[in-house]
């Protein structure tokens, strides 16, 4: 298994955002009250990093580290909360920056 770090996952979950289909088409979206909700109650998740994303959606992503499943959401502007992704053996992960002399 690899680890990621966290950027790359959100710039991952940014992309999955940019492919997805329109809002209409979209069933797993609620108000966010109740998606946090049933992350905690059905899979022990709770919120682990938030982002905005460039097109002012934000970004989150919930884990549990007893159970190990993981679940991205998204929120439009005054908005629903909708369900971008979901899996399993999430990883927290604190890597450190690279030197600023080193290459990118």
């Amino acid at each position: 298994m690899t680890n990621t770090p966290l950027p790359l996952c959100l710039g991952a979950a940014a992309l999955i955002l940019a492919a997805a289909p329109a809002p209409a088409q979209q069933s797993a979206c609620a108000d966010h009250e109740t998606v946090v909700s049933r992350l905690a109650e059905r899979y022990g998740e709770s919120r682990r990093a938030i982002g905005l994303a460039a097109n002012n959606m934000v970004l989150e992503i919930f884990a549990s580290a007893e159970t190990g499943t993981w679940t991205i959401t998204a929120t439009r502007p005054g908005g629903p909360t909708c369900l971008v992704a979901s899996g399993e053996a999430f990883q927290a992960l604190a890597d450190p920056l690279p030197a600023d002399d080193a290459p990118a």
